[in-house]
């Protein structure tokens, strides 16, 4: 029977897909040469909006519409918070984020008694890390790791613990194991990817350098990255350690949320902008071109004119080198839901159009910035129109005209001239 899986949402989705593509693969399976027809769909979700709930629902009703006789697996974490979401009536099989390992045989099962099952296990307490690991990666010059998951801060807008549980990191041991595989296939480089990844560690009396410097230490790894973190644990002393390694890419993506105090109050978010504007300044201290990114929430419940005025002139000021604006969400079944003075749609689009103005101009500063110096650039894809794009230890997209093949390898670029959101370089 062919299969296709269809993630949405993050990176840690991405990797969890990949586990699950692996364990369909090594049970019989086939990967679907269609993407929009197969035996099995298995849709990956996610939760983190609303919105992100109306795309799942969409996705799912057309993907029936298509394939009227294809079993639908809905797993993710949609499934997870909403277990009783009325889409689920078209799929067939229904589980959460805890029976990633045993899809595979609970599509047999389906197919043996063509049962529909629901079993979505809530998350508690002293739950253990999921013992899974890839061999593979979509991307043959980049792998995701996954190292953490759950998150205990319960934001007042975030219904993620719900869906995640509370925090648990990987065996240290199984992340040098995983990233030694990873290395013998040929992948370059590693990103370390979690729900809260700051906090990996935080249950096993580690933390985050411990991470990167073991895979650092995997011969064939050239590149560790992270993907986003939230502004706890960074004291200087952990910035310190992180810079010592070398192969840490210089490219923070520290989530924000709102550059203005009160607003981050009512959030439920345990720092101010003065922590935040210090933790970046000791980043940019520390790591020789530095980028730092971020997301930006506008309209909050109970956002004043005057509180986005001031989270507006906050991003600005950090001239960050990418940020990504969303409007706020309301979930059913977190404490913002609740919350009076709701601010207006159309309010919200206003405040995410002023937004994404003045971050765009950033981000075309940033990538001026870096004209006429030389980055290293690791080449992932040739395209169409004939340029090979990678991407920097700071994450700039970087396209070079070349007819040599370039694909997998790391060389020396000088930027030549800047884009919207990418730069022109020539080989050294």
């Amino acid at each position: 029977m062919t299969f296709n899986i269809i993630t949405l949402g993050c990176k840690v989705n991405q990797y969890e897909s990949q586990v699950m593509t692996e364990v369909m693969l090594k049970d019989g399976f086939t990967h679907s040469p269609d993407k929009d027809h197969a035996d099995i769909f298995i849709v990956n979700t996610c939760t983190v909006t609303s919105v992100s709930d109306s795309k799942n629902r969409k996705l799912i009703r057309r993907i029936r519409r298509n394939n009227e006789n294809a079993i639908i697996v809905v797993t993710g974490c949609m499934s997870q918070a909403f277990p009783e979401d009325e889409v689920y009536e078209i799929c067939d099989i229904v589980v959460g984020n805890t029976n990633r390992k045993i899809i595979s045989k609970l599509i047999k099962d389906y197919v043996s008694n063509s049962d529909h099952y629901v079993n979505v296990e809530e998350h508690t307490g002293g739950e253990i890390f999921e013992p899974i690991k890839i061999t593979n990666f979509e991307e043959r010059t980049r792998a995701q790791i996954k190292i953490e998951d759950g998150c205990n801060r319960f934001c007042a807008y975030c219904i993620i613990p719900y869906a995640r549980g509370r925090v648990r990191s990987k065996d240290i041991n199984e992340l040098k194991e995983e990233a030694t595989d990873l290395a013998s296939k040929g992948f370059r480089e590693i990103v370390l990817v979690g729900i809260n990844l700051s906090c990996f560690g935080q249950d096993t009396n580690l933390n985050l350098c411990d991470a990167v410097e073991t895979v650092a230490s995997v011969d064939g790894i050239d590149r560790v990255r992270l993907s986003s973190l939230e502004p706890e644990r960074l004291d200087p002393e952990f910035i310190e350690r992180l810079a010592k390694c070398d192969k840490l890419c210089p490219q923070f993506h520290l989530s924000l949320q709102s550059g203005c105090d009160e607003t981050l109050k009512r959030m439920n978010r345990h720092y101010d902008t003065a922590e935040y504007r210090t933790i970046v300044n000791n980043l940019r201290k520390a790591f020789k071109d530095c980028a730092i990114t971020t997301d930006v929430m506008v309209g909050f419940a109970g956002e004043t004119e005057e509180e986005f005025q001031k989270s507006l002139d906050f991003v600005h000021s950090i001239k960050f080198a990418k940020v990504h604006t969303f409007s706020y969400s309301r979930r059913k079944g977190t404490v913002g839901d609740k919350l009076p003075n709701q601010v207006d749609p159309q309010i919200k689009s206003e405040r995410s159009k002023k937004m994404i103005e003045v971050t765009l101009k950033d981000r075309k500063e940033f990538l001026r910035n870096q004209l006429n110096n030389t980055y290293s650039v690791l080449f992932e894809r040739k395209k169409e129109e004939g340029y090979w794009e990678g991407y920097t230890m700071n994450y700039t997209p970087v396209r070079v005209f070349y007819d040599l093949d370039l694909n997998d390898k790391i060389v020396d670029v000088k930027l030549t001239d800047a884009f919207d959101d990418y730069c022109i370089g020539e080989l050294i």
